[in-house]
């Protein structure tokens, strides 16, 4: 490690140093698994003896609960900084949707490990996670209803159209590459045009649907 570089995490407050282990961890996590990195590692990674590390975060677990609650944090400050501007829910449904996309570009580790181990989280961390989660879903599924009121969106389950729009956000970073053809946001323009106006074309809508199963 270079000399400056040195002095200058020297000179971290211990909000910062927290941070950075968080953010490092995260990228780490991401890389390797959850599993496979241990403390040695990511105290490696940050630049600090092992003792140091642990004097900021008491174990791996606590790290991954600082990560779990940075991300759906930062989701719902985002959504509500907004929230007064004066958008309408579908350009609300629109951002929350870019949010998520986004964070892929810079914040990639957290999404990874807020999505694929939530399971590893201790007990004691989890329900208040789960919390949040649900808490951000309400404001997604949320936002569709008040959509539906205004008549912008159909009347269908607003619950289910929640969880299509999740569904679409929240693996994208499994095949995301930054440096593609389309940016993040770009990205979040595509998919909520498919869920907004659908794939369906003026010819589809006049041909006749059957919903009706086929016998066996």
């Amino acid at each position: 490690m270079k000399t400056a570089e040195r002095a200058a995490r020297r000179r971290m407050s211990p909000a910062e140093r927290r941070q950075q282990i968080v953010t490092l961890a995260a990228g780490l996590f991401d890389q390797g698994g959850y599993s496979s990195t241990t403390m040695d590692d990511i105290a490696h990674e940050v630049g600090v003896a092992k003792p140091t590390l642990y004097h900021y975060f008491p174990s791996k677990d606590e790290i991954l609960h600082a990560i779990h609650e940075e991300f759906i944090d930062l989701l719902i400050a985002r959504h509500e900084a907004r929230a007064g501007t004066g958008l309408r829910p579908e350009q609300l449904l629109l951002e929350a949707m870019a949010d998520i996309l986004e964070l892929m570009e810079t914040h990639r580790g957290h999404v990874r490990v807020f999505f694929e181990h939530h399971r590893e989280l201790p007990a004691e961390a989890r329900g208040p996670i789960r919390v949040k989660r649900d808490r951000y879903e309400q404001i997604v599924e949320g936002l569709i209803g008040e959509g539906m009121a205004l008549g912008v969106f159909r009347e269908t389950d607003r619950h289910l159209a929640a969880l299509a729009t999740f569904g679409m956000c929240n693996w994208a970073y499994q095949w995301y590459r930054p440096g593609g053809n389309l940016r993040s946001r770009e990205i979040a323009y595509q998919f909520w045009n498919y869920l907004v106006y659908g794939l369906g074309s003026d010819q589809l809508a006049s041909v006749p649907f059957d919903r009706a199963t086929p016998d066996a």
